[in-house]
């Protein structure tokens, strides 16, 4: 069952499958059952797992035109958690995200495409420490299913990777064997659940 149009062999008149087109419409993000997080390299032997606890967002799904499906998200800079109450306080300080002058990581849709089978791709505007820049992210579609609570759910799972550098996140230490202790390289992960609007 796709999301930005896909068809089966029961198509409208429209071209779109039935399935599909119930999908379409304007959803928002479940925090309790979504997860946003990221992977870095520490000291140049070990990942580093953290994620944001507090966000809201917003889908609009439209299953004729790929083009016309949207994402918004903000986040809260100061939710961070990487399991190290130490660790926290540093990403929250003027060497990383400075969370008091810049409180809200955000992101913007400005594309979205479908890649065929379970697979979208879309690409928008990342905003942090008030610097834009493209990312783009790559989308597998989970499904689709009306929860006990009667709330209809769609689901998806997707990743990108980014430099921090390109948004001024530039503080490192070297190691002396080599290396730094915080990589550039970021990996973006994310397993969200969405409802649609009533």
């Amino acid at each position: 069952m796709g999301i930005f149009g896909r068809k089966n062999d029961e198509t409208t008149a429209a071209g779109t499958t039935a399935d599909t087109a119930a999908l379409t419409g304007d959803y928002t993000i479940d925090p309790s059952h979504t997860t946003l997080g990221f992977v870095a390299r520490h000291a140049m032997v070990t990942n580093v797992k953290g994620s944001f606890q507090e966000f809201e967002g917003t889908l609009h799904l439209d299953g004729e035109d790929p083009a016309k499906s949207t994402a918004s998200l903000d986040i809260k800079m100061d939710s961070i958690t990487t399991g190290s109450p130490d660790r926290d306080g540093h990403l929250k300080s003027a060497d990383f995200f400075k969370t008091d002058e810049f409180p809200t990581m955000t992101f913007r849709s400005t594309e979205a495409e479908a890649l065929g089978g379970e697979d979208y791709r879309i690409t928008g505007d990342l905003t942090i420490l008030g610097v834009t820049k493209p990312v783009t992210i790559d989308l597998e579609f989970n499904g689709a299913a009306k929860d006990p609570f009667g709330n209809e759910r769609v689901g998806f799972e997707g990743k990108a990777e980014i430099k921090r550098s390109d948004w001024g996140v530039t503080w490192n230490a070297a190691l002396e064997t080599g290396g730094v202790l915080v990589s550039d390289k970021i990996k973006l992960n994310f397993d969200i659940s969405a409802i649609k609007n009533a």
